[in-house]
């Protein structure tokens, strides 16, 4: 049992909650991520390890309510408890000095992106971060990503926030304005993260993306979370979650994030409805 010590909302239907997990805290690095389970009966889903505290042991997950779990999740508060949490897991990020690294989040991709930018900068990179969301109401994190990066850029569907647009029409500038750039990393949703690979790749700038598939055990025996890199299958939780994203099959990520849009929709649907769920006690 994990105990969650503490809770925000962050932005609309986006929260963050601190969970008491004294071992994963001290292991835990940049890019690696969980896997939890609410209760017996709940399903198994992973979430990106947003930071990490070691001295209180406390790790802090971000997550956006789309489904059953994250909306069951949502009603949690402080002093309640999560049944199963499982990690670290994954690989971490490579940290090292790179140069000019531009770190791109979208969306609650922005929460997985602070602690490799954080990472990133420690090791003496100049960070150019972008960062972006539907509207104000949806970005995260803002003041955070500015505290670790030179320079942060803002975009916002709607022009409420920032520059009007997407987080690639300001990659695009900066690309277009020649500055040196050794490596960008970004994290979002799959249609961002597969524009920001065809952006980069013409100009051959190393892009590295981190890709959330469905997960089951997280060990990599179940083979759930295959992912099409190159020439190679990989399973995103023992052989990533990062990977270059100039190497991604894209037409095969998205499939596979469409799997099981109709079963979700059910269990909304129970869920809603008042079945056995707990987002609605």
């Amino acid at each position: 049992m994990f105990k969650i010590t503490k809770k925000k909302i962050l932005a609309q239907s986006i929260k963050l909650i601190e969970v008491l997990a004294p071992e994963i805290a001290t292991k835990g690095q940049a890019g690696q991520f969980v896997i939890l389970r609410i209760d017996e009966n709940g399903e198994r889903i992973p979430l990106t390890l947003a930071d990490f505290n070691r001295q209180e042991g406390t790790i802090t997950l971000i997550y956006q309510e789309v489904g059953r779990t994250t909306a069951e999740l949502g009603r949690l508060e402080p002093g309640d408890y999560i049944l199963d949490l499982v990690g670290p897991l994954g690989k971490p990020s490579e940290i090292e000095k790179y140069g000019t690294v531009i770190c791109v989040g979208g969306g609650v991709g922005v929460a997985p992106i602070y602690p490799i930018t954080r990472a990133l900068s420690g090791a003496d990179n100049h960070i150019i971060s972008i960062i972006g969301a539907r509207s104000n109401k949806h970005l995260i994190l803002a003041e955070e990503m500015e505290t670790v990066s030179e320079k942060l850029y803002i975009a916002t569907d709607d022009g409420t926030e920032g520059q009007k647009g997407f987080v690639t029409d300001i990659l695009k500038q900066l690309i277009d304005s020649k500055m040196q750039i050794d490596l960008v990393v970004a994290i979002g949703p799959l249609v961002m993260m597969k524009a920001v690979s065809q952006l980069t790749r013409p100009y051959n700038i190393k892009t590295i993306v981190s890709l959330n598939p469905i997960m089951v055990d997280g060990t990599g025996m179940c083979g759930a979370c295959r992912v099409a890199v190159g020439q190679e299958t990989k399973f995103a939780c023992v052989d990533g979650p990062e990977f270059d994203g100039h190497q991604v099959n894209w037409s095969v990520a998205e499939i596979r994030a469409r799997m099981f849009a109709e079963e979700e929709q059910l269990a909304m649907k129970g869920c809603n409805s008042g079945g056995d769920c707990h987002c609605q006690k």
